[in-house]
């Protein structure tokens, strides 16, 4: 995967936040709502949010939006025969695991772009090489892979896409997208950066302890 790709989500979401971060927040110590936003009839300011979605995660149990209401997690894309960004991806997302797996209120959704390959059964044995045991925190998706890449597009505002010309024949940044519990994006860091992580794993209070 070329370099430059591991960012493109980044960029896009930097180019869609209609406002300076101070103003996308509703208070100067809260994180800032990004994505496109509108005033409706009533000149309410209405946010992007995550559109309804129903995955099978690694369990073989569906996962829904609605399963999320009130959840704050953290999303990415990947896929188990990754041969550049994934790895260390997953290893800075077992940080994250790691410090927040006890709090029922937190989640992860991990979101393969390659279906046809990662089953549910695939999935399962890389949560448990990876030492995820079950999925009542850390949730590995699979599903319709349009869907998918929609989803990504479309809903996380992230780059997730085939790309015969890339290794592996996927293309997708490197993100992790912070959402709360009204399914609005609150921030988005590398994962493929310690530092940026460590910005995420100190920014998921502020949205926990709401």
């Amino acid at each position: 995967m070329k370099t430059p790709s591991i960012f493109l989500g980044l960029v896009l979401l930097g180019a869609i936040s209609c406002k300076p971060a101070s103003e996308n927040s509703i208070g100067s110590s809260e994180l800032p709502i990004l994505g496109e936003r509108y005033a409706d009839e009533n000149q309410d300011t209405v946010y992007h949010e995550i559109a309804d979605f129903a995955f099978v995660n690694q369990m073989g149990d569906t996962v829904t939006k609605a399963d999320m209401a009130g959840k704050i997690y953290v999303a990415d894309f990947f896929f188990t025969s990754c041969p550049t960004i994934c790895p260390i991806m997953k290893k800075e997302m077992l940080r994250v695991y790691e410090d927040y797996k006890s709090d029922p209120n937190f989640k992860i959704l991990s979101h393969s772009l390659d279906p046809t390959f990662d089953t549910q059964a695939v999935l399962k044995d890389y949560a448990e090489k990876l030492g995820v045991s079950d999925a009542s925190t850390w949730n590995f998706l699979t599903g319709d892979q349009e869907k998918i890449f929609e989803i990504g597009q479309t809903s996380y505002l992230t780059t997730a896409m085939a790309d015969q010309l890339e290794p592996g024949g996927f293309l997708h940044s490197g993100a992790f997208l912070l959402v709360d519990g009204n399914g609005r994006i609150r921030g988005v860091y590398d994962g493929t950066k310690s530092d940026q992580v460590d910005r995420l794993i100190s920014d998921i209070p502020k949205l926990l302890e709401k």
